[in-house]
């Protein structure tokens, strides 16, 4: 009979444990996830931003001299990213691909333009720069039109401000969320306990004497459920990585390192706060407070 209750009462402790590591895993994996989309999301932006093109197209009368000119300016300007030439002969083998039918041939002669295609630096994709940028292109006698989408640029921007608003009030809310959840799976440990507490403490032991054991063990599951949530991170990371290359979520890795140890520590801290101040209040309760 003994052993039947002995047996029952470690599954039943192996089932608090699972629950406590359980619950700061997800906690723990969910923050340092959204961590590192903080820590991306302007980068990410930056990306999209520096991926809308700006098309800068010459008139006929523009030399090569004056082609190479405008693309040694461009070369040395501190706004542009990338820029690439765009011939009229490889804007019309373009359009060939693309239609399927030789125009010129219908046409009896080319009718596109010289054009430099840029993708400017994130910085710079603001309606105001973009609008500096485009009055010091038009400087150029020699040029016809500049051709970008306005509305994208402005649609990006407004999009970028309100997402980064959300995530920081939604990691704020988690984080809310994960010190609630975590502090009630480690008062669930303790309230199994309290029999054992209150009997220690009627024989003169001390509420550090009894807390600490406590406090040791949350700490133990607490590392346990970061680590776990550490390489789920990782493995994410790795995934995204893998599928997504571009966007180069490796190359931080000081910051990523950060993150992995704020989760580390996250957990150990919180499972010390919720381990100490659940103890504590069945230290204060009477005895006929326990049932």
């Amino acid at each position: 009979m003994a052993s039947s209750f002995e047996k029952y009462q470690k599954r039943r402790l192996i089932s608090s444990y699972f629950s406590v590591v359980l619950s700061v895993f997800l906690v723990l994996f969910l923050l340092g996830i959204l961590g590192l989309f903080v820590i991306n999301s302007k980068k990410i932006s930056n990306d999209f931003k520096e991926e809308i093109p700006m098309s800068v197209y010459f008139k006929d009368n523009a030399n090569d001299s004056v082609l190479k000119a405008f693309g040694m300016m461009l070369k040395e300007s501190a706004f542009v990213k990338t820029d690439t030439f765009v011939s009229k002969e490889m804007a019309a083998s373009k359009h060939k691909d693309i239609i399927g039918e030789d125009f010129m041939q219908f046409l009896g002669f080319n009718p596109l333009q010289n054009s430099y295609d840029i993708n400017l630096k994130a910085d710079f994709v603001q309606a105001d720069s973009i609008k500096t940028i485009e009055q010091k292109f038009k400087e150029n006698k020699f040029i016809s039109d500049i051709v970008y989408d306005k509305h994208l640029v402005d649609l990006v921007n407004d999009n970028i401000k309100k997402i980064t608003f959300w995530i920081l009030v939604i990691t704020g809310f988690l984080a809310l969320i994960a010190v609630l959840l975590i502090n009630s799976s480690m008062r669930l440990s303790i309230y199994s306990n309290r029999f054992i507490i209150k009997t220690m403490q009627m024989v003169g032991a001390t509420k550090s004497f009894i807390r600490k054991p406590f406090i040791m063990r949350s700490i133990k599951l607490g590392v346990v459920g970061a680590l776990l949530a550490i390489v789920a991170i990782i493995g994410v990371l790795f995934y995204i990585d893998a599928n997504f290359p571009k966007l180069g979520i490796l190359d931080d890795q000081l910051m990523i390192g950060a993150v992995l140890l704020g989760v580390l520590v996250l957990g150990v801290l919180i499972s010390w706060f919720s381990t100490f101040f659940a103890t504590q209040k069945f230290l204060n309760l009477r005895t006929d407070d326990l049932y």
